[in-house]
């Protein structure tokens, strides 16, 4: 009897861990509470609006479409690049141009939308100094102590190095300031000599502003500050919407004491980037659900923030509208792991 007792229990060790495997815990369905999708941003702009802001965006996704989704700000241009590619089919990125192209030539990342700001596809990068600098020109940056948002920054450290490049000027010490504000800030306290990071032209429309028009439109500035710190600011009665106007929540006197030297070459604007492997009905669904909701006035209230992104619009773009970011690279002939060191 114990020998038949021993057989049973023996039996019924080998067989445990075929009925434990045979009862795994499934895996969530991509974009329930349990599973959300990623939804990664570049630390351009204060970090904690950036948060604030994609949450209410997807909160209102998730109400029309019953997709889930987690909001983070990786630490750097890079490691947002760096955390897409080693996502597995869930994640999707608001990212630059530059890094947008990095991403797809590293690991095949797919746009699907470029913002739109005020009827206009493509933005500037605006050259930063302090008014009572003496810097009049371009020339006069040779050697000089230069402040840039990131060295992964489209508008911040691709766009001016091409012109910089171009026009034979070699600039002293490059400073990493952690954002385009940042970048604004440094050029005002004296860590830098100038500074580079992104313009929006002044105005409401595309015929309130033209590359021919002055790159301030002059007169005195009219500032209103927001409850919640921030500003908004008039010049000639036009909406200023350059970097200095989310740099006045650290610095009120910004406008004052900051100005502007030159504007680059206009360049692509930024990215709704999808990991390859993202399902490509849920990509169909997000993308149609951030067209619409940029098209309320909850989504405006949201997106059109200068502290957030400064967003009206989105439009469907394939990867061929970057390829001036990739001439811009070869120009400089620049290396992934030069951007990326």
């Amino acid at each position: 009897m114990k020998r038949y007792i021993l057989l049973i229990v023996g039996l019924t060790m080998l067989l445990a861990p075929v009925v434990v495997s045979g009862c795994a815990t499934p895996v969530p369905e991509l974009g329930s509470a349990e599973r959300p999708v990623q939804l990664m941003f570049v630390p351009s702009v204060d970090v904690a609006v950036i948060e604030s802001s994609g949450e209410k965006m997807t909160d209102w996704i998730t109400e029309q479409t019953g997709i889930h989704f987690d909001v983070s700000v990786p630490t750097s241009y890079a490691a947002t690049i760096e955390a897409m590619c080693a996502a597995e089919g869930d994640t999707i990125g608001f990212i630059p141009g530059l890094g947008y192209v990095l991403a797809n030539d590293r690991c095949e990342v797919e746009v699907a939308l470029a913002t739109i700001r005020y009827g206009r596809t493509a933005y500037w990068t605006q050259f930063t100094v302090r008014r009572d600098s003496g810097i009049t020109s371009l020339a006069d940056l040779e050697g000089k102590k230069w402040a840039v948002p990131s060295v992964t920054s489209t508008s911040g450290y691709l766009w001016p190095s091409v012109l910089l490049s171009l026009n034979g000027i070699t600039p002293g010490e490059t400073v990493e300031a952690g954002g385009h504000p940042q970048s604004v800030l440094a050029v005002m306290d004296g860590t830098a000599d100038f500074g580079t990071s992104y313009f929006s032209p002044p105005g409401d429309v595309p015929a309130d502003w033209s590359e021919e028009d002055p790159l301030e439109p002059g007169g005195d500035f009219t500032i209103e500050q927001q409850d919640d710190g921030s500003y908004k600011v008039w010049q000639g009665g036009l909406r200023v919407r350059d970097a200095r106007v989310a740099a006045m929540a650290t610095n009120p006197d910004v406008m004052d004491e900051v100005g502007l030297l030159v504007l680059s070459e206009r360049i692509p604007n930024d990215t709704v980037s999808f990991v390859s492997d993202f399902p490509s009905d849920m990509k169909d669904t997000i993308v149609q659900t951030l067209i619409e909701y940029a098209a309320t006035d909850e989504g405006q209230e949201v997106l059109a923030d200068e502290d957030f992104y400064d967003i009206t619009g989105f439009g469907r773009v394939d990867d061929d509208y970057y390829d001036p970011v990739r001439n811009a690279i070869n120009i400089l002939g620049w290396t992934d792991e030069d951007i990326l060191e």
